[in-house]
């Protein structure tokens, strides 16, 4: 038997192990996996960009990107609940949330939805007035009320779903399947990252002052 192709994974291994003293990657099967994949990609033509060569960042250019697809998912949003009932697409995303995880609180939706409170009891107060969701009080809080979607609310929301599905391929543009997982996982890595700084709840004024990154 030859022993090549083992020398040379021990060899990774122990690279992997004397580049991980920090612990920046977990000290498992899975962290040596995703340490090959970082080296990988480490390796790959970085993409040029508007502004390069002036300086511009690739956090500026992640930042307006961003900006940039929620604004073109909005305007697929708009056109798929286009002459129904629905006024805005949070409408619709609420209910969603509501059929997917079940009853919940009023504060817990507009947690999941990374609403301010405010804006959250409108969209709520909106449907209620629809009849697509009702309330009733907690039996372990008598101080909150719990919301479910109505049968209303879910033939609404079915009468809709065709196009919001139609909308949610065309924001996944010619993605190939391997590159919609790869996004999915970079963009739960961002997504954990501000949830932690979501839930601390700080004023405006103090988030910047608050929040380091390297």
């Amino acid at each position: 038997m030859k022993y090549r192709l083992l020398k040379e994974i021990l060899g990774l291994l122990e690279q992997f192990e004397d580049e991980n003293l920090e612990k920046k990657y977990r000290d498992d099967v899975e962290g040596f996996k995703t340490w090959i994949a970082d080296e990988l990609l480490g390796e790959s033509i970085e993409p040029d960009w508007e502004g390069k060569e002036k300086g511009r960042s690739p956090e500026s250019v992640i930042s307006t990107l961003l900006v940039h697809m929620n604004r073109f998912a909005k305007s697929y949003s708009k056109a798929a609940i286009s002459g129904s009932d629905f006024s805005t697409q949070e409408e619709f995303i609420y209910l969603i949330t509501l059929r997917s995880f079940g009853e919940m609180t009023k504060m817990e939706l507009i947690k999941r939805n990374i609403h301010e409170k405010p804006v959250g009891m409108a969209i709520i107060n909106r449907l209620i007035k629809q009849d697509w969701i009702a309330q009733h009080d907690s039996e372990f809080d008598k101080r909150s009320k719990l919301i479910n979607i109505t049968e209303k609310g879910l033939a609404a929301l079915d009468g809709r779903m065709e196009n919001i599905r139609h909308a949610t391929k065309i924001v996944s543009a010619d993605l190939t399947h391997a590159e919609k997982i790869e996004l999915i996982g970079l963009l739960n890595k961002m997504s954990n990252f501000h949830q932690v700084i979501y839930e601390r709840n700080i004023a405006p004024e103090k988030l910047l002052e608050k929040i380091k990154v390297k």
